[in-house]
């Protein structure tokens, strides 16, 4: 491997915060490269195939970066959205990610997921990107993981959904006309009404 090519994939890395060996193809770097650098003790692999700068600012939600980056089309949502919002202290044990209808299971043994499957508006409405160690992340806005909350209540549990709804309210997250927008496209309008009018 020449200099050259070594500081073309440790610039890169730098900008992105961590980088995949399929990363470097859109650029005409053989992946090989990553390996290379990792065995000279140059840069770091944090999971499988996922590589980082020597002493990288990792922050708390290195986590929601690994997700983002195995399962690119998938959106940070519920207990992991409301963590990433600061609206719970709740410390999930896996990341939760809302994968697109008849999408694909990732498999992804390294990294635990908890996958929920949304689709049509439910899946792309309310999407925020988040710059995180160089990553873009996407993550659901606090109005519509409310919403999400309330669709998985059976799963979440009720108390959740409204602890979640009186946090985002009381720390001015949330709008009312967002609230109700959002739980229209989730289908939960008429669950979270009565809780709604108990905010007025």
């Amino acid at each position: 491997m020449t200099d050259t090519l070594s500081a073309q994939v440790l610039t890169l890395l730098n900008q992105r915060g961590a980088l995949r060996p399929r990363d470097l193809k859109a650029f005409g770097i053989s992946p090989n490269h990553l390996w290379w650098l990792y065995h000279l003790g140059r840069i770091e692999r944090v999971a499988r195939g996922l590589y980082v700068p020597i002493l990288a600012d990792v922050t708390e939600q290195h986590t929601l970066v690994e997700a983002s980056l195995r399962v690119p089309h998938g959106v940070v949502c519920l207990l992991s959205a409301l963590q990433f919002h600061g609206l719970t202290m709740q410390n999930p044990h896996a990341v939760w990610l809302a994968i697109e209808g008849r999408t694909r299971k990732p498999c992804e043994p390294r990294l635990p997921l908890r996958l929920v499957r949304f689709s049509g508006e439910a899946f792309s409405a309310g999407v925020e990107t988040h710059v995180i160690e160089g990553v873009n992340v996407r993550v659901y806005n606090p109005a519509k993981t409310v919403a999400d909350c309330f669709k998985y209540r059976n799963k979440l549990g009720l108390d959740v959904a409204l602890e979640t709804l009186r946090d985002t309210w009381r720390q001015h997250r949330a709008t009312m006309d967002e609230l109700l927008h959002y739980s229209r496209i989730c289908r939960v309008a008429n669950v979270m009404r009565p809780y709604l009018e108990s905010l007025i």
